[in-house]
């Protein structure tokens, strides 16, 4: 089968979206498929929506020898009215390969209601849905979009294959002492919750500190932003921010802390399974689909969003019980461990995609 996959930028990209993508690809490598690349630049929301003018990026598409299109939700703006066309002009069903929606972020209201109505015009034009939980699928169910779905989750051991952390090892870096050495593991936006946990930092006596994974220079204004926060709490000098890691290094600071912390909306969120991987507790929100991954008060904790307080108190009773620590870590590394693997995850895909009939 000929696969055409729809994303913006390169498939090298660093989020966890493209690494899902990157996977996915494998395994139909894998089963003798072809997937052949069609993108367009990264630009803002505007001149994507522009994208759906341009007759060449339409007639790139209309012409190109698919027998099934994989379309990354993300690129909505560039094919919401692009997809009528193209459904004309082809029997090659799309799929639409969902991460999470724009929509389920927080936005100025009048942003929100383009977005939503943006995506769900997007949505009626696919055909099937893979989403990567049971969350994500959820949300777009409820823009009134029923389509054929799979839902496959994401892995983590994809991280360093052959690294492992016993039991042992994980009580003896919860009980030797020291500031509770947190991480943050994300880029430096404000989806991502990085000014709240700042906020919940400055509101507790424990003796912490804080290392900070992921690029500042995708919003650059944000990032300066929670550095001015930081300093004004007097706490800057408590946090280091790392920018990206190779996954070596990013294998390293996971087995170095104690806690991974970010109260960020997430459609699944690969950090919380790659902390636990090394047993890490997670500290995340209640919304989204977090709770696919961890176990409030045995994996980690489920904080509302915006309770900064309430994670102030989770990191104070971590800090104070370093047994309770101790044990969080070990359960974390079994929720890891019963979790699918990449392979085994994006084999399910694979098949369920073979499944799909051409359209009539």
């Amino acid at each position: 089968m000929r696969i055409g996959l729809v994303i913006y930028g390169s498939l090298d990209m660093l989020s966890g979206g493209y690494l899902y993508d990157r996977q996915l690809v494998a395994a139909l490598h894998g089963r003798g498929h072809t997937v052949d690349v069609y993108s367009v630049p990264w630009r803002n929301y505007a001149r994507h929506l522009a994208d759906n003018v341009d007759r060449r990026w339409l007639a790139r598409l209309a012409a190109a020898p698919v027998d099934l299109w994989l379309q990354d939700e993300l690129n909505h703006p560039s094919l919401f009215w692009v997809n009528r066309r193209l459904r004309a002009a082809t029997r090659a069903p799309i799929v639409a390969i969902v991460h999470h929606l724009r929509c389920s972020e927080e936005h100025p209201a009048p942003l929100l209601r383009l977005y939503r109505r943006v995506e769900r015009a997007y949505l009626a034009t696919v055909d099937a849905l893979l989403a990567n939980s049971r969350t994500t699928l959820a949300t777009v169910e409820a823009l009134g979009i029923e389509r054929p779905a799979h839902v496959a989750w994401p892995a983590a051991d994809h991280l360093e294959p052959a690294a492992t952390i016993d039991p042992a090892s994980i009580a003896a870096r919860a009980l030797l002492g020291g500031p509770l050495r947190i991480l943050f593991v994300g880029n430096v936006i404000p989806r991502k919750g990085l000014h709240l946990l700042i906020d919940a930092l400055a509101r507790t006596d424990a003796a912490w500190e804080l290392s900070v994974v992921g690029q500042t220079a995708v919003d650059p204004g944000y990032a300066r932003r929670v550095a001015a926060q930081a300093r004004a709490l007097g706490l800057l000098p408590r946090i280091r921010f790392l920018d990206r890691l190779d996954d070596a290094a990013l294998a390293d600071a996971y087995r170095s802390h104690h806690l991974l912390a970010v109260p960020s909306y997430e459609g699944f969120g690969i950090a919380y399974l790659e902390a636990q991987r090394f047993g890490l507790p997670v500290i995340a929100l209640t919304t989204g689909a977090a709770r696919e991954a961890i176990i409030d008060g045995q994996t980690g904790f489920l904080v509302s969003p915006g309770d900064a307080a309430a994670i102030a108190r989770h990191i104070a009773h971590l800090d104070g019980d370093r047994t309770a620590l101790a044990g969080m870590g070990m359960s974390a590394r079994l929720g890891y461990k019963l979790h699918p693997t990449w392979a085994a995850s994006m084999a399910g895909a694979a098949h369920w995609l073979e499944s799909i009939p051409p359209r009539q």
